[in-house]
């Protein structure tokens, strides 16, 4: 069946659906604000919603409270929350929270499970998507293994940058660093080589693209992977 069409500020992961699969999926599915901090998910604790953000996006982030808290992988307008429900599961050991406010549609994960037991091609959709999303982090664990910082870093404004619309990034330094597992003066250091040469601008609490390309050059092969496996099976 044919995708159904939407404005560009709708969830890309849905607007690849066929009008069935949509069909099934739409009765249940409540616009919601995505309020800066907000919880999506608490570690190990049941999962009773899915999200579909259409705009700012949500971090991934693996570690106890007793321990450093790392970044593991962001999702946005190009997918959903609750990957453990599409396995058939209700937990994760993660918390997933909102980075940047933004919007979306939520929906039940007992309505999401019946609507995936129903259509087989629904639930090969969103498990392109937790393909899509496994592979993301698997790259994450590469690049904190072997990129330097400012590799890191500007791969992470790129997987920012495609989730959001225009150039300006609502990001602090304190943020960053954060996410990057490494201490602020080392991201103000690295933010500071990038403004240096023109990529970036850098504010009081935002990050401004200036040239993408030379941030991709930047990012070298630590970027492209997760997007072209994107591109493959979702579109």
């Amino acid at each position: 069946m044919a995708a159904v069409s939407s404005a560009p500020q709708r969830n890309h992961l849905l607007a690849s659906l066929s009008r069935f699969d949509v069909g099934l999926l739409q009765p249940h599915l409540e616009p919601v604000t995505l309020a800066l901090r907000q919880s999506l998910e608490k570690p190990d604790k049941r999962v009773d919603a899915v999200y579909f953000p259409e705009g700012g996006f949500a971090s991934v982030v693996a570690g106890h409270k007793t321990e450093a808290q790392v970044e593991v992988g962001l999702i946005g307008r190009d997918g959903m929350t609750g990957l453990t429900v599409a396995l058939g599961n209700h937990r994760s050991p993660h918390s997933t929270y909102m980075q940047a406010a933004g919007h979306g549609q939520r929906i039940s994960t007992g309505d999401l499970r019946k609507a995936m037991e129903e259509s087989p091609s629904l639930r090969v959709s969103i498990l392109n998507y937790v393909q899509v999303f496994m592979i993301q982090t698997a790259h994450t664990a590469i690049a904190n293994a072997r990129a330097k910082l400012d590799e890191r870093l500007a791969r992470w404004i790129l997987m920012a940058h495609d989730r959001l619309d225009g150039a300006s990034l609502p990001l602090t330094h304190e943020f960053l660093a954060l996410m990057l597992g490494v201490r602020r003066p080392g991201v103000t250091h690295a933010l500071g080589a990038l403004e240096a040469q023109q990529l970036i601008q850098t504010g009081h609490r935002a990050i401004v693209v200036l040239n993408r390309k030379g941030i991709e050059r930047k990012a070298g092969s630590f970027y492209g992977a997760p997007e072209a496996e994107y591109r493959r099976l979702i579109g």
